[in-house]
């Protein structure tokens, strides 16, 4: 442990600032906040420490800071890529106590809430007010909108909204000597100087911790239609997307496509009251757009079926239809109870580039697998995920499982994450998608606002 005496006075500082609530070191505290969702290795540490405010943050690192004792935040602990699992002789930084919806500002179609405040709340409040919080992702219950910005997460809407980075107006943030940057302003345009706030933004807490965001919200969508399609091929998928973006152009919401092997998969996990479809396809489409009639929506179907882009389908006629088919797209958080240990990969390409992909993994891949590898993802912002069966104790393997994939993804100039971070899992990794100079600037802006490596240290920067 990094300067003993040190710490064991900083974790007393740390108990006698926090009290009962904010401090445990008990075995089940420790032991839940070892991990998040990922298949990074667990690490106990030392304790948990609870904030409330701000504040306590700011405290925490003047302590933390002087001890060289480590800090790695935590959300939701929803992430797949390791980046909240503690490093050895750390303390887990949790922001669950800091939960909840300061304001909605209807006015100025904001909203204000602390940083551990789970998505899914975030997403209630703006629409008790009318409006739309419109960055969805399977976790929303318990993902946090921290952690959400911190990893700039994405989700199934992107293709109408963007990322994270694009609702954020305003943030508090603390940084390693536990000074408090406040900037909790509503405003559209504020181009007075550096826009400090998007260095944090996908950094994954190795720059500050946030505490506080200030987000845009939209108008809330009417009219909102899904449809689940069949089409013969993935060419196929690309004309119908592209031919959706030409008639409802921004209205499009979401356009999921799923491989044969993950559909097969998630209908088997997934209870319907009937069979989808009666035969099986090349590749299947779950498709949202929103602001049109019924009947528009349906004549565009009726066209794609006449040209042949899609062979078979089925338009949910209620609410409820929807989810149902949402259901079997989100599937995917639940794999591991149907295949069991596996590597997750969460990739970026064009496109264009995600079939031919998809069929070199499962070419190169084959060898050391005994199920079949899973593909699904954002196709119009080009994201896939990767799913590939691996023996949980089997290192070696899991090894050239990605150096493999990763090479083939670095061929095609794609990038090692689209929204779910670095963290600790990829880092070995970023070099296949940034630039020897990239990265030093990275070490740069780390070095500059954390010299001495407290924060989330072991994650993101090799």
């Amino acid at each position: 442990m990094r300067n003993t005496p040190g710490v064991e006075k900083c974790l007393s500082e740390l108990a006698a600032l926090l009290g009962h609530a904010g401090y445990r070191d008990g075995e089940g505290d420790l032991i839940r906040h070892s991990r998040d969702a990922s298949t990074a290795q667990a690490c106990l540490p030392i304790a948990v420490l609870r904030p409330k405010t701000a504040e306590d943050v700011s405290a925490i690192m003047r302590i933390c800071r002087q001890a060289d004792l480590p800090v790695v935040p935590q959300g939701g602990l929803t992430g797949l890529s390791g980046g909240a699992v503690p490093v050895p002789d750390s303390v887990a930084l949790s922001l669950e106590r800091m939960n909840g919806v300061i304001e909605v500002d209807t006015i100025n179609s904001s909203l204000t809430a602390w940083a551990g405040t789970p998505l899914e709340t975030i997403q209630a409040a703006a629409r008790s007010a009318g409006f739309d919080y419109p960055v969805d992702i399977g976790s929303r219950g318990t993902a946090t909108i921290g952690g959400t910005v911190a990893t700039n997460a994405g989700g199934i809407r992107v293709i109408r909204h963007g990322m994270t980075r694009q609702h954020l107006l305003g943030m508090e943030v603390v940084l390693a000597d536990g000074t408090i940057i406040t900037n909790l302003r509503s405003m559209l345009k504020d181009n007075a100087g550096f826009d400090l706030k998007h260095l944090f933004v996908g950094s994954e807490g190795c720059l500050g911790i946030i505490t506080r965001v200030v987000l845009r919200l939209s108008p809330m969508p009417n009219d909102r239609h899904t449809a689940l399609l069949a089409l013969p091929d993935y060419d196929a998928a690309l004309a119908c997307l592209a031919s959706a973006r030409r008639t409802f152009q921004g209205d499009l919401t979401a356009f999921e496509a799923m491989w044969p092997a993950y559909w097969k998969l998630a209908c088997k996990m997934v209870v319907t009251s009937r069979p989808l479809f009666s035969d099986e396809h090349q590749i299947y489409v779950l498709l949202e757009i929103t602001g049109y009639e019924r009947g528009h929506f349906e004549t565009w179907l009726e066209d794609c079926f006449a040209t042949g882009l899609v062979t078979d389908g089925v338009l949910a006629k209620s609410g409820g239809d929807a989810i149902a088919m949402w259901s079997i797209r989100e599937a995917v958080g639940d794999v591991d109870r149907e295949i069991g240990a596996h590597l997750n990969f969460d990739i970026g390409l064009a496109p264009s580039e995600l079939a031919d992909f998809a069929r070199e993994c499962d070419r190169e891949l084959g060898e050391f697998v005994t199920q079949d590898i899973l593909h699904l993802g954002h196709v119009a912002d080009g994201n896939l995920h990767v799913i590939v069966p691996v023996p949980a104790d089997d290192e070696r393997r899991k090894l050239e499982i990605e150096r493999r994939l990763f090479d083939l993804l670095a061929a095609r100039g794609g990038s090692v994450s689209a929204e779910h971070g670095v963290g600790s899992l990829k880092r070995p990794w970023i070099g296949k998608t940034r630039s020897p100079e990239e990265l030093e600037l990275m070490r740069l802006l780390k070095r500059t606002l954390d010299p001495t490596d407290i924060f989330n240290p072991g994650k993101v920067i090799p």
